[in-house]
C-alpha cells in the first residue's frame, strides 16, 4: 500500500497570511510608471508584428521607448515624477 503525502509548502503556498507586506506594496507602487511605460512600448511593438511599420508606427515606438527610459531614470534617481 502506497501512502499519499502532501508537501506542506505546496498546500500553504497561497495562504492568507502570505500577503505582500506594506513595503512590498510601496515598492510596486513606485514602479507603476515604469510598468505602464513598458506596457505602452509593448503595445506599440505588437501593432507592427503583422505589418510593415509605417512612419507613424516608428514614431509611436520611439516615443514609447523614450517614456520607458524616462520612467526608469526617474525611478533610479528616486524622484516620482516622469516627464
Amino acid at each position: 500500500m502506497d501512502h499519499i503525502v502532501t508537501v506542506q509548502d505546496a498546500v500553504t503556498a497561497f495562504a492568507d497570511f502570505m500577503e505582500p507586506t506594506n513595503a512590498e506594496l510601496d515598492a510596486i507602487e513606485q514602479e507603476i510608471p515604469v510598468i505602464l511605460a513598458d506596457v505602452d512600448l509593448l503595445d506599440a511593438q505588437i501593432i507592427t508584428l503583422d505589418r510593415i511599420p509605417t512612419e507613424l508606427d516608428t514614431r509611436r515606438i520611439r516615443r514609447a521607448a523614450r517614456r520607458v527610459l524616462a520612467a526608469r531614470r526617474a525611478l533610479a534617481n528616486g524622484s516620482g515624477e516622469v516627464a
